[in-house]
């Protein structure tokens, strides 16, 4: 998502110009250039890409939208809204993601994914992951997901230069295209895995087996995956530890040993396919001290 409104420094001001090419112009050309590059082939997920207006308002068309979602009954299982990120020459080359209650969230567990995703397919670029909504006092039209409850994350440049925030300066020629390029690579990146994986598996169910630190794992396994990266993640880490890999063959009943017996862990599971592919990971299940 991204939104395409934007207003001059004064917000009752409604003749002064208001460009606004990097708030947000340039997460509507990540959004058209995404499109672009991912519509030459079929997926297995379904990508809605949301232009939102009245962000600067106060998020009224994200609300609006989320509210119509919910209320047809459908499963949003990733919300990821682009502001502000078109760069400006000097500023540092990373990129800042805001998830709130990182650790334990579905934000926090998104976040994570982008995060792991990310760095796989750009790891020149990196991603600076904030245990936070948003800037202080500020907002995006991914507070409207995280308010019902849906995982959603924000991503803004890595500094902002607050002369050029809500101003008539704000025009194409501040704009750093090769950093606008690196971000719109990593939002391919991470949809092409997204999309392109078997669905989200739910969580498996999870039995403490007689040897402290082992536990037996059973799930259904989706005949499209090649076979699943499973994340023991001790509750104090915002980023996954080493996996545990288990090819379909072998999967859906599985023993995992040699986990710590007085570690709480946070155990989630993605689908892989063939091709390496990682599918978004179920949502975390709590294994407390054994």
């Amino acid at each position: 998502m991204a939104h395409y409104d934007t207003r001059p420094p004064d917000e009752m001001d409604g003749s002064s110009r208001a460009p606004g090419a990097n708030d947000n112009g340039s997460g509507l050309a990540l959004l058209l250039e995404t499109a672009r590059v991912l519509s030459s082939r079929q997926w297995n997920q379904t990508i809605i890409f949301a232009a939102f207006a009245a962000e600067e308002q106060g998020t009224y068309g994200a609300r609006h939208f989320v509210q119509n979602k919910l209320l047809n009954g459908e499963n949003i299982i990733a919300a990821i809204n682009y502001d502000g990120v078109g760069g400006e020459t000097g500023i540092p080359n990373y990129i800042r993601l805001f998830a709130p209650d990182l650790y334990q969230s579905p934000h926090g567990e998104l976040a994570r994914y982008y995060d792991f995703v990310g760095g796989m397919y750009v790891p020149t670029f990196p991603i600076n992951v904030i245990n936070a909504a948003d800037r202080e006092g500020r907002w995006g039209d991914q507070r409207e997901f995280v308010n019902a409850g849906l995982p959603a994350i924000r991503l803004t440049q890595s500094v902002e230069n607050p002369d050029l925030l809500n101003s008539v300066r704000d025009s194409w020629e501040n704009i750093d295209y090769n950093y606008l390029q690196q971000v719109t690579q990593l939002n391919v990146s991470v949809l092409a895995n997204i999309l392109g994986a078997p669905a989200q598996p739910a969580p498996p169910s999870i039995a403490p087996m007689a040897q402290p630190g082992t536990y037996l794992l059973t799930w259904p396994v989706d005949e499209r995956a090649a076979g699943y990266a499973i994340s023991f993640r001790p509750l104090n880490s915002d980023q996954y530890v080493p996996f545990r890999f288990v090819s379909a063959m072998d999967a859906g009943n599985v023993a995992i040993t040699d986990l710590d017996p007085n570690t709480t862990y946070a155990l989630s599971m993605a689908p892989l396919t063939e091709s390496g592919r990682v599918g978004l990971f179920s949502r975390e299940v709590i294994i407390p001290v054994q």
